[in-house]
């Protein structure tokens, strides 16, 4: 099977140490990114580390498909106890990272400990270089970048950064790279303030030798020739469509549709597009440069959840305001979505939806921890009791775009995810949206959303991008990775599996798989997943399906 190769680098934040690691059976078993990730971060962090404690682990790693000249593939892993959720979290970003992290010759990257000053730590594959950079406290995400490009001539696309808000440990602080990708969900650009780690940087030219099947030169060939609406609007396409017909959230889900959807979504954005914009090695070209001539405002995006989470859910209905959140939160190294969510709680509990200024005033004030942004750093989970607001979280994350209430099939999938309500964790939300499911209901659902987790834990190790699906189909998979369909679910059933036991054994549990609204047969539901899965009926993982598979670190 195709699989990532090359050794793991340990690197030691508070002895300032490296040692490099064998982990051919690791790899054998779990192909790269997430799944190689999720199988170190669960034998090797203690089940009861704090987040933000200089036991948590943090991991990047890279599929093998990263040394592939295929589209779809510019994408790497990072994975972490969450600050927000308090579980192990997984997030990818694409970019143009991957190929200099490759090149190192290490497929995964784990930082342990925490430096007792702020750190840029340079991998090569010549060995590790530790700089203390003092003069980065605070430093934006873009200023980092051309402190690093002017010091060792490095760009942003070999960068992993932590902005201020990674710094002020703001628990959904996202890890940005290339300065306006984000490993964005779940807070570990806190994890990496925490451990002091302002940046890091991947140069080398010592990439092992992987072959990759020839159906890549079909896929990048189909990436480039294909017309598709992304190409244009990116994810904003859908956004009238889902609108009129399902939910877009309005002012902190109080309400199901936005009468100024049409000024804010794809063509809103397609308006202002200036330039192509795309990942490492892609023909496809879906990303969204950004400018607004009247103000010189320029940014890369928004995308369709930004658009959500600063315009309908805050009650903002111009797209250079929601232009304008972005490009604040990719400086202050912010997830969109959180940050969004969180602001449009406020807005509700002061009754200022609409109020843009407040916004980007919310924005900065979060990133730096000042006034009522400490508050609300914390995310809607720890303040919605404060702010007088529903808590409009599953596992502490604060929701995405795609309506559970109108999709009930993507409701199942945030009550189940490992990672709360998370979008990304299954494709279900696309078969209902395409109508091969009903979107009314649960019956039925629990064994697709089920194979529709491993498939996208899979990808995830491959690494594939989410957004290949129509190009990267069951049988293109087979033939890349030289595996039967059936063995690629598995082995992103074992990923899921890993994440449940590790969130179990920090007492996350049935009662923890839940939503802040009812769904018809929802308990059924769960009770049909649990035994899909083979799980417990109180959501548990039973110890025999761990058994001898749990490194030093959490042995019994």
């Amino acid at each position: 099977m195709l699989r990532a190769k090359g050794t793991l680098l340990t690197i030691d934040l508070s002895e300032r140490e490296t040692r490099e690691e064998n982990v051919e059976d690791v790899l054998e078993s779990f192909v790269g990114g997430r799944g190689v990730a999720t199988k170190l971060a669960h034998d090797r962090i203690p089940f009861d580390a704090d987040p933000l404690g200089p036991d948590n682990r943090l991991y990047f790693s890279s599929g093998p498909l990263q040394q592939s000249r295929m589209s779809f593939t510019g994408r790497m892993n990072a994975t972490a106890i969450s600050p927000l959720t308090d579980g192990i979290r997984s997030t990818n970003a694409g970019g143009f990272l991957s190929r200099n992290f490759v090149e190192t010759g290490h497929p995964v990257v784990e930082f342990v400990g925490e430096s007792d000053e702020l750190l840029a730590v340079h991998v090569t594959d010549e060995g590790v270089e530790f700089e203390a950079v003092p003069e980065l406290e605070g430093a934006e995400v873009s200023a980092t970048s051309e402190y690093v490009e002017a010091s060792c001539g490095l760009g942003s696309e070999h960068l992993v950064t932590a902005g201020p808000a990674g710094e002020n440990e703001v628990r959904f602080a996202a890890v940005m790279t290339s300065d306006t990708r984000a490993f964005g969900r779940g807070g570990l650009g806190a994890v990496m303030g925490a451990k002091n780690l302002k940046c890091v940087s991947f140069d080398g030219d010592s990439a092992p030798e992987i072959e990759v099947p020839d159906v890549q030169a079909e896929i990048h060939r189909d990436a480039a020739t294909a017309d598709d609406s992304m190409k244009r609007q990116g994810t904003t396409g859908g956004t009238e469509f889902i609108n009129d017909e399902f939910s877009l959230p309005t002012r902190y889900f109080s309400e199901m549709e936005f009468e100024d959807a049409e000024n804010i979504g794809g063509d809103a954005v397609e308006e202002k597009k200036y330039k192509r914009g795309t990942c490492s090695q892609c023909a496809f070209g879906c990303k969204l440069p950004t400018r607004d001539e009247e103000t010189g405002l320029e940014t890369e995006g928004p995308e369709f959840e930004t658009v959500f989470a600063f315009g309908s859910n805050a009650g903002v209905g111009d797209i250079v305001d929601v232009m304008k959140s972005n490009e604040l939160c990719d400086e202050l190294g912010l997830d969109t979505i959180s940050a969004g969510v969180t602001v449009s709680a406020y807005l509700a509990s002061e009754d200022e939806f609409g109020n843009a200024e407040l916004v980007h005033e919310l924005v900065e004030k979060i990133a730096r921890r000042e006034g009522v942004g400490d508050l609300l750093a914390e995310g809607v989970d720890r303040c919605h009791d404060e702010l007088g607001v529903e808590n409009w979280t599953s596992k502490g994350l604060e929701f995405a775009a795609h309506d559970g209430r109108a999709i009930n099939g993507q409701g199942l999938s945030y009550a189940t995810s490992n990672s709360g309500a998370d979008h990304m964790y299954s494709e279900i939300l696309g078969a209902e949206y395409a109508g091969e499911l009903d979107p009314e209901g649960l019956e039925g659902k629990a064994s697709f959303l089920a194979e529709s987790e491993n498939a996208a834990a899979f990808k995830d190790s491959g690494i594939v991008c989410a957004f290949s699906s129509s190009y990267v189909g069951e049988e293109r998979l087979e033939a890349l990775f030289g595996a039967d369909h059936d063995d690629l679910l598995a082995i992103g059933a074992r990923v899921v599996e890993l994440e449940r036991h590790f969130n179990n054994r920090r007492g996350f549990d049935r009662g923890d798989d839940d939503l802040p609204y009812d769904l018809p047969e929802f308990e059924s539901a769960l009770d049909d997943y649990y035994e899909v899965r083979g799980w417990n009926d109180d959501g548990t993982v039973p110890e025999s399906r761990i058994s001898g598979d749990e490194g030093a670190a959490n042995a019994d």
